[in-house]
Parts: structure tokens; sequence; C-alpha cells
């Protein structure tokens, strides 16, 4: 065999042995909330869609102290950081560490009540607990305020956004207007830096950003999304963008 070939074939060898060896991403999942159930639609969504691409570690909240996060340590390993989180005041030991993550400029995305993660509704947090109003402003380029009633009916529709995040909406393309299944969020105006891929409608209200981008002040990127439903797991859409939003969480 001549001696340029076979040097090709130990170098093939050896780059596929590598990259067969290569730690996956790690996805870390915050998961603290009642509302919504992510803390059994999350692990299902990661088992069908993450699994084989990827290294997934879910951090809950304490049984025992629902503003307690159990393992939050995993958080300064991750490469990608999905929040699904409502209102909870933590230590400000472990708010240091989801900061620490965020400010670094690493990828963080956001599901649902995270526009509220860290934050009381018109309260001050307890003694010896921090929390973290301005959260939805500055990772997610949001201004959550409030919902519509749950008794109308939410329809989803693809925005025409430009190149930047069209891997996004990878199989997504073609998406017909869809019902959401939760209520609609209130949520303008975003911030300046944001890219709007979806946007929801209920009759006699103005529409409403339901998913974007956003490149923060750090130099990270976010993408945030107000579908989190169990119906919305269930759908054809929030899985793929889920899948969609890591990988380029991940590009770099």
């Amino acid at each position: 065999m001549p001696l340029l070939r076979r040097f090709a074939l130990v170098f093939c060898a050896i780059s596929t042995s590598a990259l067969a060896d290569a730690p996956k991403p790690h996805v870390v999942m915050l998961i603290a909330e009642r509302e919504y159930q992510t803390d059994q639609t999350l692990p299902v969504f990661a088992k069908q869609f993450l699994d084989e691409s990827y290294r997934t570690t879910f951090v809950s909240a304490d049984p025992d102290d629902p503003n307690r996060l159990v393992d939050i340590a995993a958080v300064k390993s991750a490469d990608v950081l999905m929040v699904s989180v409502r209102r909870r005041t933590l230590t400000e030991d472990q708010l240091d560490v989801v900061r620490g993550y965020i400010t670094s400029g690493k990828p963080v995305i956001g599901i649902r009540t995270a526009s509220h993660a860290f934050s009381l509704r018109n309260a001050e947090p307890p003694e010896g607990r921090a929390g973290w109003p301005e959260f939805d402003a500055e990772v997610f380029g949001g201004n959550y305020s409030n919902h519509h009633g749950n008794s109308l009916k939410v329809i989803v529709t693809r925005e025409k956004p430009s190149a930047e995040p069209t891997r996004l909406l990878r199989g997504l393309e073609s998406t017909a207007p869809f019902i959401a299944g939760g209520s609609l969020y209130v949520v303008s105006p975003l911030a300046g830096g944001t890219q709007v891929l979806f946007t929801g409608r209920v009759e006699g209200k103005p529409p409403e950003p339901v998913a974007w981008t956003y490149q923060r002040a750090d130099g990270g990127k976010s993408f945030y999304t107000s579908l989190g439903h169990v119906d919305d797991f269930r759908g054809e859409v929030l899985p793929k963008l889920l899948v969609n939003a890591i990988a380029w969480c991940l590009e770099k």
C-alpha cells in the first residue's frame, strides 16, 4: 500500500475515533415551577430528542424548600442552560451560580415562566433570599407584565426573520398557524437586539411575540419562548423549536 494512502487511512481512523470519544455538549435544565409540569415534560423531551447528541442534567427544586435548587453546581459545567423556573427566590450563593454562567457569555434558553423566574409578584424576597427582577429584560430582552385570559384561544403564526436565526426554523418553514396550549403572555415591547420568530394573537388584543432570539449585553445569545404548556410539548412545533434552539446556541 502506498505510504501516502496508508497515512490517510491512519489519519481518518484517528479522527473518527477522536470524534467518537469527544464529550457530548452538556445541557443543564433548571426546573422549578408547578404550573406547567415541566418536571415531567422536559425529561421526556430530553429522552426522546437529546439523548443521542447531548448529555443532560436536571437541576430541580428541593421538595422541602422550593426556593433551593438541588445540585446547582452542575450549571458551572453547562454548555447550554435551559430555564423553566417560576417566581423563586434563591439564596445569594445559588443565584450567583446562575449569574456567573450568564455573565460569562454562555447561551441561555428560556421556557414560558422563565420570564419571571427569580422575582415575586409585587413583593420583596424574604430574608436570606435574593431575587433578580431584571432577569427577563437582561437575559431575554423581554418585558413580561401579565397574561391574557386562559379562556382565550391563542393562534400562533411564524414570522419571517432575517437569515441570522434560520437554523431555529429548520423543519418549521412550512408551519401553519397553530393553537398554543396556554394563555398568551403580554411581553411587548421587546428590547432592541431581539429577533421574533413566532407571534401569538387572541381576539380583541394586540399580537404578542411568542418566540425570539436576543443578543445580550454580555455578548452571549439567548432564546426564549412563552410556549411550554403540556399541550405544546405534545405538538410538533415546540419540541422541534427547542432542538433547533440548542443547536443554534452551540454554533460558534
